[in-house]
C-alpha cells in the first residue's frame, strides 16, 4: 500500500473515530439529560403540592380573620397563617420558575449553573426562612384552631400563650446551635447532611447527572 494510500485509510477511520465519539457524547448526553428532567421531576410535583396547600391554607384563614376582624388578637393569629400561606406559594412558584429556566439544549456548564442557582436558593434562603418561621408559626395556627373549636386560649388563658412563645424560641435556639455546632471543624459530614438534606435529593440527581456530561465531554 502506498504511503498517500494509508495516509488516506487513516484520515478515514480518524474520521470514523471522531464521528463515533460524537455519537456517543451525544447518546449520553441526551440519556444523561433526560436523567436530570427525571431527577426534577419528584421536586416539581412537590412545588406544586406546596402550592395547592398553600392556596388551601390561605382560603381556610383569610376567611377566620375575615370574620374575626373585631377581635384584634385573632385578627392578627389569621392573618399570620394567611400569610404563612402566600409564603409557601410565593417559594414554591420561585422554585418551578428556576427549574422553568433551566435550557436543557444549552451547553452544560450553562445547566450546571442554573442548577446551582436552584441549590444557592434552597439552601441560603428558602430553608433558613422556613426554619424560623417554622419555630413561631404554629402558634397562631394552634390559638386559631383552638378559637375554631370554640376556646379563646388567649382570652382565658394568656400564659399558655406565653410559654407557646417561650417554646418557640428554644426551638429557635436549638435550630441555631445545630447549625452552629455543624460549622465546626471536624463536623463536615454533619453540615453536609444538613446542606443536603436542605437542597434536597432531586437537585442533587440532576446536578450528578449534569456532572457526568461534563466529565464525558472532557475526557
Amino acid at each position: 500500500m502506498e504511503l498517500d494510500e494509508m495516509k488516506s485509510t487513516w484520515q478515514a477511520l480518524d474520521r470514523r473515530l471522531g464521528q463515533q465519539h460524537a455519537l456517543n457524547l451525544q447518546l449520553f448526553r441526551e440519556s444523561m439529560l433526560d436523567k436530570t428532567r427525571r431527577g426534577l421531576r419528584p421536586l416539581i410535583l412537590g412545588q406544586m403540592m406546596q402550592i395547592a396547600v398553600g392556596v388551601w391554607v390561605m382560603i381556610l384563614f383569610a376567611s377566620f380573620w375575615v370574620a374575626h376582624r373585631d377581635s384584634g388578637h385573632l385578627m392578627f393569629c389569621g392573618l399570620l397563617v394567611h400569610a404563612y400561606g402566600l409564603l409557601l406559594v410565593v417559594f414554591a412558584a420561585r422554585n418551578l420558575h428556576l427549574i422553568n429556566r433551566i435550557d436543557y439544549d444549552a451547553p452544560v456548564v450553562e445547566i450546571q449553573r442554573r442548577l446551582g442557582e436552584l441549590r444557592a436558593w434552597r439552601m441560603s434562603i428558602e430553608a433558613p426562612v422556613f426554619a424560623v418561621s417554622g419555630c413561631f408559626i404554629w402558634i397562631p395556627a394552634v390559638l386559631v384552631l383552638f378559637r375554631m373549636a370554640g376556646a379563646d386560649v388567649w382570652m382565658n388563658a394568656p400564659s399558655v400563650v406565653w410559654i407557646f412563645i417561650a417554646s418557640g424560641f428554644v426551638c429557635l435556639a436549638a435550630v441555631y446551635g445545630v447549625v452552629h455546632w455543624s460549622r465546626r471543624p471536624g463536623r463536615e459530614r454533619i453540615r453536609k447532611a444538613l446542606d443536603n438534606g436542605n437542597v434536597g435529593s432531586s437537585i442533587r440527581r440532576a446536578q450528578a447527572a449534569a456532572e457526568n456530561i461534563a466529565r464525558f465531554e472532557q475526557e
